[in-house]
């Protein structure tokens, strides 16, 4: 109801504009009908500035088919008549007689183009209606089920510690640990699901000047902690970026696990950022296996994911989510393959 109370007012503008055109165009060709009655001989201007300011105003106003039809015969008749009785008088050059059907036949050909211009974008804005829905519908589902596994899986969790604090035989406490594992597995996949519907908002975005590289050092000194890998961090001045630093640490933590799942122990994983003309650049590189030419379009879809020869079985949405991300901030996110592996290179915008 509210909304259409508030389509009201631009609804009674619109008719009121309508009725101007309506009412302007009925006074330009009763006016040139009537210069023509009282020009005689002189019909050809005022028969084609009638049909001209038609023409214009059906740019503004686009009339139902019969209306249009019976108005255009209706001038067609009413001024051919007049030019034919000139003519037959003498008083008008008879080759101006061509243009009474070739006029109205120009009119009606721009109009037949007209109204298929007009059914083609009603048929986009629909169709463009329906993809906003399905996106919409997706960002809800996204939210409900995000919320609707975080409530079985913290009481499983609990249910799960509070057996782990008993006495269990080695078998036992294999089971608590693997279904542990794969409850920490739901629980991830819950927050990224909750951090796709928003960033598929487009509102959860906080920018503010950030100094990137300093980010990418205290990531790396975060991830570091882990001996069973070799960290290189190589940071150049980046400046300040405008970015949201918890959703570029989020996406960062995603591609730095991703290298961590792919890379076997003593292997090595590289943190490098600088910046290249107005591009920051941040570059994750591990020592892992790389990934397969036939991969490599889909590693960034929803869902899709590779078996990790060294780490569990991820979510199908971190690298999605980053890539996400990335363009929510004006940047790129790419995969390719390195000398010793894989390479994600994020890019954003740097500040001016």
């Amino acid at each position: 109801m509210s909304g259409t109370s508030s389509r009201a007012p631009e609804l009674r503008s619109r008719r009121r504009a309508d009725l101007a055109i309506d009412l302007a165009v009925a006074v330009v060709v009763i006016a040139m009908i009537g210069l023509m009655v009282a020009s005689p001989g002189h019909e050809a201007g005022p028969f084609h500035f009638m049909f001209l300011a038609v023409a214009i105003a059906y740019g503004y106003r686009i009339w139902p088919v019969g209306p249009t039809i019976a108005a255009t015969v209706t001038i067609t008749a009413l001024s051919g008549w007049l030019m034919i009785n000139q003519a037959s008088e003498g008083q008008l050059p008879k080759a101006e007689l061509a243009e009474i059907p070739l006029m109205p036949l120009v009119l009606l050909v721009m109009i037949w183009h007209a109204r298929r211009r007009m059914t083609a974008v009603e048929q986009l804005k629909e169709m463009a209606g329906r993809q906003l829905a399905a996106v919409d519908r997706e960002r809800e589902f996204f939210r409900d089920a995000s919320h609707a596994i975080r409530t079985p899986v913290t009481i499983a969790r609990g249910h799960l510690e509070l057996l782990a604090t008993g006495s269990l035989d080695d078998d036992a406490k294999e089971d608590v640990s693997v279904a542990m594992m794969q409850l920490d597995r739901m629980s991830a996949l819950s927050n990224r699901l909750l951090a796709v519907a928003r960033l598929d908002s487009g509102g959860a975005l906080s920018t503010q000047p950030t100094d990137l590289a300093e980010l990418v050092r205290e990531l790396g000194t975060n991830w570091s902690a882990r001996s069973d890998r070799v960290w290189q961090v190589e940071c150049r001045p980046t400046g300040e970026v405008s970015v949201d630093p918890e959703w570029i640490e989020m996406t960062l933590d995603a591609l730095v696990e991703n290298a961590v799942n792919f890379t076997p122990e003593g292997g090595v994983i590289s943190l490098r950022c600088g910046r290249s003309a107005e591009r920051c650049i941040v570059e994750v590189a591990d020592s892992g296996p790389g990934i397969a030419a036939a991969d490599l379009p889909q590693v960034f879809d929803r869902f899709w994911h590779r078996m990790p020869p060294h780490g569990p079985m991820g979510t199908g949405l971190g690298l999605s989510m980053a890539r996400s991300v990335a363009v929510a901030h004006g940047g790129t996110l790419t995969a390719r393959n390195g000398p010793g592996g894989a390479v994600f290179a994020l890019e954003l915008p740097a500040r001016t």
